[in-house]
C-alpha cells in the first residue's frame, strides 16, 4: 500500500508535464507567440544592459567638467577612469568662454576629487571620451553636482594649431633640397636600397637612443639648466657678439697676413726641428737645469707674486718699466752719487781683460748691514719654512762649469792679443 502511494506521488510531475504539453499543443499558436515574446524581451534586455549599458535600475550621479574647448567631445560618449568605462557624457554646452560637459557616472563608482580630467581620442579619426586621471585612491570623492575647474582639465591639440605648426615646419623645408633628395633616391635602381639603408640607420639610431634613455634625459635636463643660464645672460651675449663682430672684422681685414704666416710657419718649424735635433745633447742638460730652476721658482712664489703683484708697496716692477715709456721716449733717472756697496771678498778681475769669466758659485755678501742690497735675495719674501740662512760652506773661489758647446753655439774666444807681447820699436 505504501509503495503504491509512493509511486503515485513520483508520477505527479510527469502527469503535470504531459498535461502542459497537451494544453500547449492544443493552444500551439498562442504558445508560439508567447515564446517569441519572451525571447524578444530577453534579447532587448541583454542589448539594453549588456551592449548599450542602459541600466534602468541605476541612479547615476552627475559631475560638471569645465573645458577650455570641446576637444570634439559629444553627448553619449564614454566617461572613463584611467581607461575603464564608468559612465557617459550626458550633455555638452557652451557657457561663456568655456565648454561644460556633464558626466553621468555610475552610482557605485567612487572617483577622487583630486587629479586631472582630459578629453582624449582613441584614434586620429576621433572617438573622443572623457577620462578622469586621479592622483590618489583616497577621498574626498566626487559627488552629485561636483564641478571640476578648467585649470584641471585638458583637451587634444586643435586641428588649427596642428596645421599652423605644420605650416611653420613646412616653411623651413627647402623645396630644391627636397627635390634633390627625391632625385637621389629615385634616379637609379639602387634608390630602394638607399632608402632601406636610411631606414635601417634610423632604426639603429632610435634603438641606440632607447638604450641610453636615462643618460639622454639627464643630458636634456642639464641642457635646460645651461640654456636657462644663457637666457639669463642675454645682455652679456649681445655685447659679446658685438665685440666678436668687431674683432672678426679686424681679422678679416688681415687675411693676407694670416695667409703669409701660414705659408712661412712650416719652413720655420722645420728649421726649429733641425735646431732641436742638432742640439739634443745640450737640450737634455738644459732641461735638467730647468727642473732645478722650476723647483727654486716654486719655493719663491711669494717673492714672484710680490714682484709682479705687490701687496707690501704700491705699483709693481712691470708698472715701473711701463712708466719709463711716455711722451714719445724712454725716460730714466740715474744717480751718480757713490754709495756704500757690499763687499763679496772675492778677487776683482780687471775690466780691460777681453774674456768671458765664469761666475763664482759661493759668492755671498758678508756684511751684516740689512740696508745693503734691499732688493737682493736676503730681503726677498720667502716661504714660511725657509728662513734666511747662510749658504753652505765651500770653496769661495769655485766657479761654474763651462756651458756646453753645440754645433750652433755662439763662440766666445779670448778677445785680446796673445802673450807675450813684442815691445814696440822706434
Amino acid at each position: 500500500m505504501t509503495d503504491a502511494r509512493g509511486r503515485r506521488a513520483a508520477d505527479i510531475p510527469a502527469y503535470l508535464l504531459v498535461g502542459a504539453v497537451r494544453r500547449a499543443h492544443r493552444w500551439r499558436t498562442a504558445s508560439s507567440l508567447a515564446g517569441l515574446l519572451a525571447i524578444l524581451l530577453a534579447g532587448s534586455g541583454y542589448l539594453l544592459v549588456g551592449a548599450l549599458d542602459i541600466d534602468p535600475l541605476d541612479d547615476p550621479y552627475r559631475v560638471r567638467v569645465e573645458l577650455r574647448a570641446s576637444g570634439g567631445l559629444l553627448p553619449g560618449q564614454d566617461v572613463t577612469v584611467r581607461g575603464v568605462r564608468v559612465g557617459r557624457v550626458e550633455s555638452v554646452r557652451v557657457a561663456g568662454d568655456k565648454v561644460v560637459a556633464v558626466a553621468a557616472i555610475e552610482e557605485h563608482v567612487r572617483i577622487p576629487a583630486t587629479g586631472r580630467v582630459r578629453a582624449a581620442g582613441l584614434s586620429a579619426a576621433g572617438e573622443q571620451y572623457l577620462d578622469f586621471v586621479p592622483d590618489t585612491d583616497d577621498g574626498p570623492y566626487l559627488t552629485d553636482g561636483a564641478v571640476v575647474d578648467a585649470d584641471r582639465t585638458s583637451t587634444p591639440v586643435p586641428l588649427s594649431d596642428m596645421l599652423e605648426s605644420l605650416s611653420a615646419t613646412l616653411a623651413q623645408i627647402d623645396p630644391e633640397r627636397l627635390a634633390a633628395i627625391s632625385r637621389e633616391l629615385g634616379v637609379s635602381a639602387s634608390g630602394p636600397d638607399k632608402l632601406a639603408t636610411i631606414i635601417d640607420g634610423g632604426t639603429f639610431l632610435i634603438s641606440t637612443l632607447d638604450t641610453v634613455l636615462p643618460q639622454t634625459v639627464n643630458l636634456l635636463r642639464n641642457s635646460g639648466v645651461v640654456l636657462n643660464t644663457l637666457d639669463d645672460g642675454n645682455a652679456a651675449l649681445r655685447s659679446a657678439s658685438a665685440d666678436f663682430s668687431t674683432t672678426l672684422a679686424g681679422v678679416s681685414s688681415m687675411t693676407g697676413g694670416y695667409e703669409r704666416l701660414l705659408d712661412r710657419t712650416p719652413p720655420m718649424l722645420s728649421a726649429l726641428d733641425v735646431v732641436l735635433a742638432q742640439n739634443s745633447p745640450t737640450m737634455v742638460q738644459l732641461l735638467g737645469n730647468l727642473v732645478t730652476v722650476s723647483r727654486v721658482a716654486h719655493s719663491r712664489i711669494p717673492a714672484l707674486n710680490e714682484f709682479f703683484f705687490p701687496r707690501q708697496r704700491d705699483g709693481s716692477a712691470l708698472d715701473a718699466v711701463a712708466s719709463a715709456f711716455h711722451d714719445g721716449g724712454v725716460w730714466a733717472l740715474a744717480s751718480i752719487y757713490p754709495r756704500y756697496a757690499c763687499d763679496y771678498d772675492l778677487p776683482r778681475r780687471p775690466g780691460s781683460v777681453p774674456d768671458y769669466p765664469l761666475p763664482y758659485l759661493n759668492a755671498d755678501c758678508t756684511d751684516p748691514d740689512p740696508t745693503l742690497i734691499p732688493r737682493g735675495a736676503r730681503n726677498a719674501p720667502r716661504p714660511p719654512d725657509d728662513p734666511v740662512v747662510r749658504p753652505p760652506a765651500g770653496d769661495p773661489f769655485e766657479t761654474a762649469d763651462p756651458a756646453p758647446v753645440g754645433p750652433l753655439s755662439i763662440p766666445s774666444p779670448y778677445g785680446g792679443p796673445s802673450a807675450p807681447l813684442t815691445p814696440p820699436r822706434r
